[in-house]
């Protein structure tokens, strides 16, 4: 028997593919050189603005606006503004992210400022805000009462707000020698754990969730982004590589301030060392991972994980989701915290 969440994901993620298509002005002609470059990086054409198929992402983001929507007592498809509107923000994000980082792909193809410049890259992010801004907006054209949009699209700026904090402290952490695990920990909130926390929140708020089943699924998506990110720290060092797909050396190599770096250079007066030094090869990788382990880096690192993780479960239980989508719900969180790549 599919799992509920597989049975669900299917249909609501399709619903979620056409509200995108429409809100990016999608018809299946093919786009003017606008809405082509935005149509490339959501994957749906090629450089020559010709339809392809490329894999979209996760869409985890918009799943649990769905979900949640379902799971507190509403119906589903009145949230799908909402989650078109989470999934493009989401994707206005890299398009930026892949300029300010000199990110050369994004998902397996050249990213939008590598073929089109930077210029027509950063209008088309700023084209792609805009855009789910007026997604947002449809909430009224499906039912949803005017004080809950007016509600929601608030909520959607001030997290608008707190993504480019995030990231600023994610550009600014990259000129700096000194960062602390308590700055690190208001960058991840900034930069991935506040849109998780939008997505179920929005969800609830559109299906009419009282404030305090609101508020409890607003901080269940706010750990489970926290715990993803530091879980993601654990396995860019001790996952196993077949399973991730890349290097456990890459983070280290490249001197990436991960969550178990930062705890191991405040705590680790051979870990700083290490890292003064130049030179960077398997030794040095080795050198490193061995005092990350000494000074209690790892084991810090996943005591987090674990906190956050068993807050986030607190939270969902505490929201009280029913039904399949509930079901479903459960099993998405248990997915994103359980997984080893």
């Amino acid at each position: 028997m599919p799992s509920k969440l597989k049975t669900l994901s299917q249909t609501m993620l399709a619903a979620l593919n056409e509200e995108m298509r429409s809100v990016l002005q999608s018809s299946g002609a093919q786009p003017d050189p606008f809405y082509g470059m935005i149509h490339y990086h959501m994957g749906w054409v090629d450089e020559q603005l010709q339809p392809v198929q490329v894999y979209p992402g996760k869409q985890i983001r918009p799943l649990l606006c769905l979900l949640t929507c379902q799971a507190a007592g509403g119906d589903w498809r009145q949230a799908l503004p909402a989650a078109a509107a989470i999934e493009i923000l989401h994707n206005f994000s890299l398009v930026h992210d892949d300029i300010e980082d000199a990110s050369p792909t994004r998902r397996g193809r050249q990213t939008v400022w590598q073929i089109w410049g930077i210029e027509q890259a950063i209008n088309i992010g700023d084209a792609m805000f805009a855009l789910a801004h007026l997604a947002m907006n449809r909430l009224i054209e499906r039912g949803v009462p005017a004080l809950v949009v007016v509600q929601a699209l608030r909520r959607f700026d001030e997290t608008c707000v707190h993504l480019t904090q995030g990231q600023y402290a994610d550009m600014d952490f990259e000129q700096r020698d000194g960062v602390s695990v308590a700055e690190y920990m208001a960058m991840i909130e900034g930069k991935t754990a506040v849109l998780v926390s939008l997505a179920a929140e929005l969800g609830a708020r559109i299906a009419g969730a009282e404030e305090t089943a609101v508020t409890h699924y607003a901080q269940f998506g706010l750990e489970l982004g926290l715990a993803f990110q530091v879980k993601d720290d654990i396995l860019g060092i001790w996952g196993d590589e077949t399973l991730t797909g890349k290097s456990a050396a890459t983070d280290i190599t490249t001197k990436k301030k991960t969550l178990p770096v930062l705890y191991g250079l405040e705590h680790s007066v051979d870990l700083r060392q290490l890292y003064a030094q130049d030179l960077v090869d398997e030794t040095f990788v080795t050198q490193v991972i061995e005092q990350l382990d000494a000074c209690g880096a790892r084991a810090f690192t996943e005591n987090k994980a674990s906190a956050y993780s068993e807050g986030s479960i607190d939270h969902l239980h505490a929201a009280q989701p029913g039904g399949d989508a509930g079901a479903a719900l459960h099993e998405l969180t248990n997915m994103l915290l359980q997984r080893n790549s």
